[in-house]
């Protein structure tokens, strides 16, 4: 295959991805059929069949996606410049509040909308919701460790099991978002955070 043809087909597959998670984002799996997201990319059946092989297959694609996406802009922002851990870790849930919020997500909420939906509806995509959560906590974790080892944070407990429960509760604060169609939830998860934390400054 030429190099052309291997970039025109990542193009096709990444394009039906990134709209089949815009979609998917903003209604959830089941809702959405595969003629709307064809529709969408503007590519017929016979596509998206050839580059996956069920509407499952596309949703662990679709997840697999996403999560290194967000695992690569979650390294980012742990990993700012001339900034202590405390304040990337602060940094770090100010975008959980703008990319989770209960107006559309733009496909960037898809572990929060998809987590309940899909856990009891796909082994596969229920394996991939776990792998990609449990490497957010797994940096949550690393990023505590180096704040607590650098003074600009003091926790009670073990860095992993904070992590975890941080985890968590910006999940479940996320889901209430979407609940009551404001943002008091997120408040409430950033004040108990910075309890859990202490940051110094």
């Amino acid at each position: 295959m030429s190099t052309a043809n291997t970039s025109e087909t990542v193009d096709v597959r990444a394009n039906i991805i990134a709209v089949g998670q815009r979609l998917i984002g903003a209604k959830g799996f089941s809702a959405v059929g595969l003629n709307e997201i064809l529709s969408g990319a503007g590519v017929p059946k016979g596509s998206f069949y050839h580059y996956f092989g069920s509407k499952d297959a596309f949703g662990v694609a679709m997840l697999e996606s996403y999560f290194e996406e967000y695992l690569a802009e979650m390294d980012a922002i742990l990993a700012a410049p001339d900034l202590t851990m405390a304040q990337r870790l602060m940094n770090y849930w100010g975008v959980w509040q703008e990319t989770q919020s209960f107006s559309e997500c733009q496909g960037k909420c898809l572990a929060v909308k998809l987590g309940a939906e899909v856990a009891d509806m796909s082994e596969a995509m229920r394996a991939v919701l776990d792998r990609g959560t449990a490497g957010i906590v797994a940096r949550l974790a690393d990023a505590i460790e180096a704040g607590v080892a650098y003074g600009s944070l003091a926790i009670h407990g073990n860095p992993r099991g904070v992590a975890q429960s941080l985890y968590q509760l910006w999940l479940g604060a996320s889901v209430m978002v979407k609940i009551v169609r404001n943002t008091e939830p997120f408040a409430t998860a950033l004040a108990t955070t910075r309890h859990m934390l202490n940051p110094s400054d």
